[in-house]
C-alpha cells in the first residue's frame, strides 16, 4: 500500500512540474525574457507596411512617372495639362494660325473708294495740299500737275464740301480694277463767291502681282467735272 501512495505522489509531482514549465514560456512580463518569442520583422516586400507584397492589377500609392522609348519624348503631354482634362498644346486645340500661314490682304470696296474721294476734299478744306495730292495715282503724278501747280489752283478757295452719290459698278482692265464715283461739290472762295460742280471721279487701283500696298489701293486716276450753275 505504501508503495503505490508513494508511485500516485510522484506522478501528481510530474505533472504539476510540467504544468508550471508552461505557464512561464507564455508570461512575457515575468522579467526573465531569455524564453519569450517576440515578432520579427516580415522580409521586405511582406505584410509589415499593410500592403500586398504582390499588389494586383491597379495603381498602388502615388501614379508613377512614366517611361517613354527613346526618341519618342515629343509625344509626352505636360502632366498638369492631363490633370487638368486639357489638351497638350492648347494653342493648337484653338485653332490658332501656324505663322507660316500666308495671310492675304482684304479686296479694297465700293465703300474705300468712296472714302478716299471724301479724304482728298477734307485735306483740300484743311490746306493740306500735300496729302490731297498723294491721292492721285502714280504718286501725285496722275492729276497732271506738281504739288505747286496743285496747290496753287486752290489759292482763291476758302472752303469746300462735297456730296457722293451711289458708285457705278468695279470694272476690270488689264491688271487694275477701276470704279466711278459720282460727286456734288461747292466750294466758297475767298471774297465770299460761290461755286458748284458735278461729275465723277474714276479711282484705279493694280491687281498684278508684285504690286505695293499703295499701289493696290484705290487712287485717283482722273476726274469729270462740270460747274453747275446756281
Amino acid at each position: 500500500m505504501m508503495r503505490m501512495t508513494t508511485a500516485l505522489a510522484c506522478c501528481v509531482f510530474l505533472l504539476l512540474a510540467g504544468c508550471g514549465r508552461h505557464d512561464t514560456t507564455v508570461n512575457a512580463g515575468a522579467g526573465d525574457e531569455s524564453d519569450v518569442t517576440l515578432p520579427k520583422p516580415a522580409a521586405a516586400g511582406g505584410s509589415v507596411t499593410g500592403m500586398p507584397s504582390k499588389p494586383g492589377p491597379g495603381q498602388v500609392g502615388p501614379p508613377a512617372a512614366q517611361s517613354l522609348p527613346a526618341g519618342d519624348a515629343s509625344s509626352a503631354a505636360p502632366a498638369d495639362a492631363l490633370v487638368a482634362g486639357m489638351p497638350a498644346d492648347p494653342i493648337d486645340a484653338a485653332g490658332a494660325q501656324s505663322p507660316d500661314a500666308i495671310v492675304m490682304p482684304a479686296e479694297p470696296t465700293a465703300a474705300e473708294a468712296i472714302a478716299v474721294v471724301r479724304e482728298y476734299y477734307r485735306s483740300i478744306d484743311s490746306l493740306d495740299f500735300a496729302h490731297a495730292w498723294s491721292l492721285w495715282s502714280d504718286g501725285g503724278r496722275s492729276s497732271g500737275q506738281t504739288l505747286q501747280q496743285f496747290a496753287d489752283g486752290f489759292a482763291n478757295t476758302a472752303h469746300v464740301t462735297i456730296d457722293t452719290g451711289a458708285p457705278g459698278n468695279i470694272e476690270a482692265a488689264a491688271g487694275s480694277r477701276f470704279i466711278q464715283v459720282p460727286v456734288t461739290i461747292q466750294a466758297t472762295t475767298r471774297d465770299g463767291g460761290t461755286q458748284r460742280y458735278s461729275g465723277t471721279y474714276t479711282l484705279r487701283r493694280a491687281v498684278v502681282d508684285g504690286a505695293t500696298a499703295e499701289q493696290r489701293a484705290w487712287r485717283i486716276a482722273s476726274a469729270a467735272l462740270h460747274p453747275v450753275q446756281p
